[in-house]
């Protein structure tokens, strides 16, 4: 606290030391001593803010510190002169000492700034110190320099003064050109303006009059206060900030002192009995060809600026801030410019469940994961121009033929590798379309088609073709009637029983769901349970089959009591479960249906649990209220068995795959042997799918199943038959 206090106190003392100084006996020894005490005290000061705050370049400090000494002993010398030898000389070696601290002074102010060195602000400093010179010439150097015409010494030394105070009023110029400084350098230049102020005030006064210029003391005695101030306030050890470009930082102060200094020239001209001698015009002149020059300067400076943010400006619309890539708006034009040569040939690559990535693991790591495929991306196609066209998708512009097939190829490849991003090993997949076309916009379009297509088959890249425009319109169709079609009441809820065997008595039904199109009669779920779930439509209508279908048991179980079924497992969608409320949804359809928990069974996917999440977490909230968990078309995706350790599982579903080719002696009999065990060693029940003959039936009875589901037992229907046993085994 007291190193960041000591410049306040420091100014407090010097304010009351100028305020004594007038106190004492005007000219006398004593206020002479006085006065030079307070600067020697003031180089001292500068040398104890060197060593309270250490700045980086500590050697202008020296230079202030040594040009306030040698004023100092300046003034002691000329004691001597006067109260010991009783002298006055003029000139005399107290003038060598006074005009040295100018250079010093001016020294340390340039190792201050030279940090700044721009050519805009130079220009600037420049043209102040021109515009202020010239005044300065006009009524302080060349009525100095006549009146000391007869002695050549006496003009010299009498003449160096102001010159020296004019090297100093470049420093101070380009000093306050130099904005953003601390409060230390905004002291420094308050003190440099006090001592020009005092030395022209003094020079003017004793010039055209017999006054010995007393009262101005109080100005160098401030500036001796000010430069050591500077030296003690913290500020002077931060560091200078960086200077930023001139037309961007320059204020109105700045600018309304460029202007003044610039139109001192022509004004000169105005003012009475100047320019009357062929000198002041001399001066006059060559100070406006220096500002004309420097006006030029600047202005081709501004224009050199003007053009590099133009270039700057361009590279930001241009180009995704994120990957650094080329955006939609370069990659539509360099398309446009491709399709004017011929067709042009592109790649639209879309990563599969990215929103995931982000919805689980959050954003900074879904913005790795873009940057580390955005460079695996570019490394697999060199010379060819990638884009970020926003959001998960990327574009590339292919060449032709063989060669772009070979850049396909790659981008296969380097996309299947994990990426690590945040502490985790993702698994991105990603799907690209491949289009060609005479016109940019329709060649942009067939790609994106494209893609949607490879996404919905899982093929790495699909090529466009009339086929899936056709798909891709029937899509778009049905995506419209869908929503008229579930408040029209055009879905049906259909039951599929699963039995158990021997006995061949149906034990649970699956709710499935079907489309009766008023005009184009039954669409298959295989077509618009995909549209349902791009859409978003898929949540509602999932809510509205399991109310549905729980109120069916539970009408079933009043109707047949023991002959009805025991549960009813209705398919959920990924989309429904990583909406966090879908636990909730679930409990008040039970409620409001009056079915218990373990009556319902949910069905998921193996896919939509298997980047965890959300989905898993819903599934433990459902699993605490007593919904039963199935894992449906389980073995056909990337890692089954590894599923098991993070989701809470109940049943098995066996993919129809497995039971196809069960009668015939192979892999599919092994795997749904080795599938059962893994069902039994983990205390869960295993349903196997697809059953569709006797055959089938008994061979995965004597493999140990004892719930079966397929055409063979029912197809789905809305009003199944439970009164007695399907095709029991061995009847």
């Amino acid at each position: 606290m007291r190193r960041v206090n000591a410049w306040w106190w420091w100014v407090a003392a010097g304010v009351a030391a100028t305020v004594v100084y007038y106190l004492l006996p005007e000219d006398g020894l004593a206020a002479n001593l006085f006065y030079n005490a307070v600067g020697l005290l003031s180089a001292l000061a500068i040398l104890i803010g060197v060593r309270l705050h250490r700045p980086a370049r500590p050697a202008a400090w020296y230079w202030f510190s040594a040009g306030q000494a040698a004023s100092a002993v300046g003034d002691l010398v000329w004691e001597y002169y006067r109260y010991v030898l009783h002298q006055e000389p003029d000139p005399s070696i107290a003038d060598v000492f006074y005009l040295g601290s100018y250079p010093l002074l001016a020294v340390g102010l340039w190792m201050l700034i030279r940090g700044h060195r721009e050519r805009a602000a130079l220009a600037d400093a420049t043209m102040a110190g021109a515009g202020l010179g010239l005044a300065f010439w006009i009524f302080v150097l060349h009525p100095i320099a006549a009146e000391h015409a007869s002695s050549p010494l006496a003009w010299l030394i009498s003449t160096a003064y102001p010159a020296c105070d004019a090297l100093l009023l470049a420093m101070l110029a380009r000093l306050l050109m130099a904005r953003g400084g601390t409060r230390s350098t905004r002291m420094l230049a308050m003190a440099t303006l006090l001592l020009l102020v005092a030395d022209a005030a003094y020079s003017i006064i004793t010039l055209h009059s017999d006054s010995d210029g007393e009262q101005f003391a109080a100005g160098w005695l401030l500036s001796y206060t000010l430069w050591a101030a500077a030296a003690l306030h913290p500020s002077m050890a931060a560091p200078a900030e960086p200077v930023e470009s001139r037309a961007a930082r320059l204020g109105r102060s700045q600018i309304a002192l460029l202007t003044g200094c610039a139109m001192l020239s022509p004004a000169m001209l105005f003012l009475p009995h100047v320019g009357d001698n062929a000198v002041d015009r001399v001066a006059i002149g060559a100070s406006s060809a220096v500002l004309l020059v420097l006006a030029a300067a600047r202005a081709r400076g501004l224009m050199r600026q003007v053009q590099q943010h133009s270039a700057e400006l361009r590279q930001i619309a241009l180009h995704d801030d994120l990957t650094g890539l080329p955006n939609r708006r370069h990659f539509e034009h360099s398309l446009a410019e491709a399709a004017r040569t011929g067709r042009a040939r592109m790649a639209f690559l879309g990563l599969d469940d990215f929103k995931n990535v982000n919805d689980e693991l959050g954003r900074p790591v879904g913005d790795l994961v873009l940057t580390t495929l955005a460079g695996r991306i570019s490394r697999a196609a060199p010379g060819v121009l990638v884009s970020r066209l926003g959001g998960d998708e990327f574009a590339l512009l292919l060449p032709a033929g063989d060669e772009g097939d070979r850049v396909v190829e790659g981008l296969v490849a380097v996309l299947c590798a994990p990426v690590e991003a945040g502490g985790h090993e993702l698994l991105v997949g990603a799907s690209i379309g491949l289009a060609e076309a005479a016109d940019p916009v329709e060649a942009l379009r067939r790609a994106e088609v494209s893609m949607h297509a490879a996404k919905e088959t899982g093929e790495p890249y699909r090529s466009w073709s009339p086929a899936l425009d056709e798909r891709a319109g029937e899509h778009a169709r049905l995506g419209a009637e869908l929503q008229a079609a579930l408040h029209a009441g055009h879905f049906q809820v259909v039951y599929q029983p699963i039995v158990a065997v021997p006995g061949g008595r149906t034990v649970a039904v699956e709710a499935l769901v079907r489309w009766h199109h008023p005009q184009r009669g039954t669409i298959s779920p295989t077509m618009f349970i995909p549209v349902a779930e791009r859409n978003g439509l898929i949540v509602e209508l999932g809510a509205w089959v399991l109310r549905t279908a729980c109120e069916q048991l539970v009408g079933w179980r009043a109707e047949l009591g023991p002959d009805a079924p025991e549960r009813v497992s209705v398919n959920v969608s990924a989309r429904q479960l990583a909406r966090p409320q879908f636990p909730a949804t679930v409990a008040e359809i039970l409620a409001t249906t009056g079915l218990p928990p373990q009556c319902l069974t949910v069905e998921v996917t193996e896919t939509a649990v298997f980047g965890g999440g959300q989905a898993v977490t819903a599934l433990h909230e459902l699993r605490a209220l007593g919904v039963s968990i199935a894992l449906d078309d389980f073995g056909t995706g990337h890692s089954s068995l590894g599923l098991l350790h993070t989701v809470p599982v109940d049943v098995l579903k066996v993919d129809k795959s497995f039971v196809d080719n069960i009668t015939e002696a192979g892999r599919h009999a092994v795997i749904a042997q080795a599938l059962i065990q893994v069902s039994e060693g983990l205390g869960l029940k295993a349903v196997a799918e697809g059953v569709e003959t006797a055959e089938q039936a008994d061979v995965l009875y004597g493999l140990g199943y004892r719930l079966l589901q397929g055409y063979h037992f029912g197809r789905p229907t809305a009003t199944p038959e439970f009164s007695r046993a399907i095709y029991p085994l061995g009847a």
